[in-house]
């Protein structure tokens, strides 16, 4: 007897038109493990403490700079680590410094890493040693510069691939990673630095706070259905975690953090937490919506119908490569 062949969907039927071969997915899932969403976390970390420490320092709060200089050296020296990890050695990293191809954004955001981590650490020895005050100037400005593409490219980057709820969220991605970039350096300073000096990281933390909530509502609402891989399954778990976090972190540094310091210090672990949950949610629901063929069909039938009727057609090759 011959074996009986899958049916050709997978989202409940050929009624709703969503079909694919003989049932599978129709891209690939990404290959990236733990590692990937750890350096999302470290980088936007990095990039954003970068240029709360000059405001820091332009301001006169100088031990709230140090604070968020030392925060910046400390995703910057992670996030190599992360990197090199997922790509199995180190010569790969080496590798990608060969060639600058402004059209990639994996060898832009690995020359930004790069020259953010350099800067970070001349930053970090000239303040903390007490000298070439000039160079590390110098240092912290190319540093607090590079600071919000380090903190968003990496939303750019997984925007750029063909996974649906990444590449449909192209335009609110980075503002979302740069909230939760801020959120997180915000509150990375209110724990570690002197409670007098901690008024702008602390408003910064709750600001970050509420523009990463309200900005994952708007993409959400402007996915549509596509947005229902942040609401099951790990992706879900991981988003209402987020947001769990996150909203109490806010509230308990914005109502307690000023008077108490447990107040602020919980608050603002309570926020670094949702920030890293948040790019753990937004990692799963690229690997949900790769596997259902459901969502790929249906981002290409919406591009396909917002075209004029007299763009909508597909093309047929022949044998010598020609479209008919």
């Amino acid at each position: 007897m011959t074996e009986a062949r899958p049916q050709s969907s997978v989202s409940g039927g050929s009624e709703n038109g969503h079909r694919s071969y003989y049932g599978q997915p129709i891209i690939k899932e990404p290959t990236w493990e733990w590692q990937i969403p750890a350096y999302f976390f470290s980088g936007g970390l990095a990039g954003a403490s970068s240029g709360l420490g000059l405001l820091a320092d332009l301001g006169g709060n100088e031990r709230l700079a140090r604070t968020a200089r030392l925060a910046a050296l400390a995703g910057a020296t992670a996030s190599p680590v992360f990197l090199i990890l997922d790509l199995g050695m180190p010569s790969r990293f080496y590798n990608m410094l060969r060639v600058f191809k402004p059209t990639s954004p994996m060898s832009v955001g690995t020359w930004i890493l790069s020259v953010f981590g350099t800067s970070s650490g001349i930053v970090a020895a000239t303040d903390v040693l007490g000298i070439f005050p000039r160079l590390g100037g110098l240092a912290e400005m190319v540093a607090a510069l590079l600071g919000p593409a380090l903190s968003t490219y990496t939303a750019v980057l997984v925007a750029d691939t063909s996974v649906p709820v990444w590449h449909e969220a192209r335009r609110e991605l980075p503002l979302v990673f740069a909230a939760s970039s801020a959120a997180s350096a915000g509150a990375a300073a209110t724990i570690f630095a002197p409670p007098e000096d901690v008024g702008p990281a602390r408003r910064l933390a709750v600001g970050g706070a509420l523009a990463e909530l309200g900005l994952t509502q708007v993409m959400k609402r402007r996915l549509g259905e596509l947005a229902e891989p942040y609401e099951k399954e790990e992706a879900g778990r991981y988003e209402k975690l987020s947001t769990a976090l996150t909203a109490s972190g806010a509230a308990l540094t914005a109502i307690l953090g000023r008077k108490r310091r447990w107040a602020a210090i919980l608050g603002g672990a309570l926020t670094l937490g949702g920030a890293a949950a948040k790019r753990w949610a937004i990692f799963k629901a690229g690997f949900q919506s790769a596997r259902d063929p459901k969502y790929t069909v249906q981002s290409q039938r919406e591009r396909l119908e917002s075209r004029p009727p007299d763009q909508r057609r597909t093309e047929t090759f022949g044998r010598d490569g020609s479209a008919t």
